[in-house]
């Protein structure tokens, strides 16, 4: 039986979402069981009548969207976030999903949870849309802004073997964002870690321009956090501008509603294709147990879509292999 903690207090539709989503989820798989962390009445209210294998573990506080994270970790001891990171430490879930304040998050999963060793710094890690509808793994978005050359290998490493394993591309495309295509482009960072990434036995195609990432021009992209945080935004912002520009041409008229009634079918796949909902979570990969950062505007199905990726993660044992991948390497290094 997979156990995963779900901070219920965290998001923007808390707790209703992330309620019925765990409700939800372990009818859709029978080898789940969902902790379900946060204020003991509001849940119960929600959740009604008690469900299988769905169990509410109280938790009297809160972090808020807006703190200062190491500050709320170590003050809010009983908050949601801070006890569902710790049934992870304690080996009472293997994972931990919120869409709470991110900051907190990752500050929970290197100072409770843990990270593995041989990782100095773990790397948010989402699966971003692309054209091709198989979507491309970027590490890092936003974990640590600041990296060093070693630490994007560390990430290329860790997003070579996820994108095998649990995307089950083989040989994934390997590639570093950058400002050009050119091995000689870029700053200082990405033109040290260039010829590391060129030694390494996976597929390191080179680098990659951020025009070309929707494009499905890589598996993996690897970059520091203030690079792929932009990234991401900027691909999240203009999905949403698209999409309002899309809805003011066809209901501008009758000959455009008469298209858009046609299309209709067409349109809602392109959407759900760029949907970030459909993509569950972002994964905090390098540490000890599997941390997820869902959305912060997530709904029931995004937070399902969460927990599916938890389960999967766990499922193929990816912790484990990493770990046993990173000693490999110490061994040969």
């Amino acid at each position: 039986m997979r156990r995963i903690a779900l901070d219920a207090m965290g998001g923007d539709y808390a707790p209703e979402a992330p309620v019925k989503a765990a409700v939800e989820a372990v009818e859709k798989w029978t080898d789940l069981e969902i902790l379900l962390v946060g204020e003991e009445k509001r849940l119960q209210a929600i959740l009604g009548r008690g469900k299988p294998r769905v169990n509410i573990i109280p938790a009297r506080e809160v972090i808020g969207t807006d703190e200062e994270p190491v500050k709320a970790i170590r003050t809010k001891k009983d908050s949601s976030l801070v006890v569902a990171a710790r049934l992870v430490k304690e080996g009472e879930a293997e994972a931990v999903i919120s869409a709470g304040n991110t900051g907190a998050l990752m500050t929970a999963g290197l100072l409770i949870v843990g990270r593995i060793e041989g990782i100095d710094r773990p790397a948010l890690s989402p699966i971003l849309p692309t054209t091709s509808g198989g979507g491309v793994l970027v590490l890092d978005v936003g974990a640590n802004v600041d990296a060093k050359p070693h630490h994007l290998l560390q990430y290329a490493r860790m997003g070579n073997l996820y994108a095998e394993k649990v995307m089950g591309i083989k040989r994934p495309r390997i590639g570093l964002l950058n400002i050009g295509a050119e091995e000689k482009k870029g700053n200082e960072l990405t033109k040290e870690t260039f010829p590391l990434l060129q030694k390494e036995s996976f597929h390191f195609i080179g680098n990659v321009e951020p025009r070309d990432v929707p494009f499905g021009a890589a598996d993996v992209v690897v970059c520091e956090g203030f690079a792929g945080n932009v990234l991401l935004k900027t691909m999240e912002g203009t999905a949403s501008a698209l999409f309002n520009n899309l809805k003011e041409v066809f209901t501008s008229g009758l000959k455009n509603k008469l298209a858009a009634a046609l299309l209709k079918s067409s349109l809602m796949n392109l959407k759900k294709r760029l949907d970030y909902k459909e993509y569950g979570g972002t994964l905090l990969l390098g540490l000890k147990g599997a941390v997820v950062k869902a959305h912060g505007s997530s709904d029931e199905r995004a937070f399902v879509n969460a927990i599916g990726q938890a389960r999967r993660f766990l499922e193929l044992e990816v912790i484990s292999l990493l770990e046993k991948s990173l000693k490999e390497e110490g061994r040969d290094a």
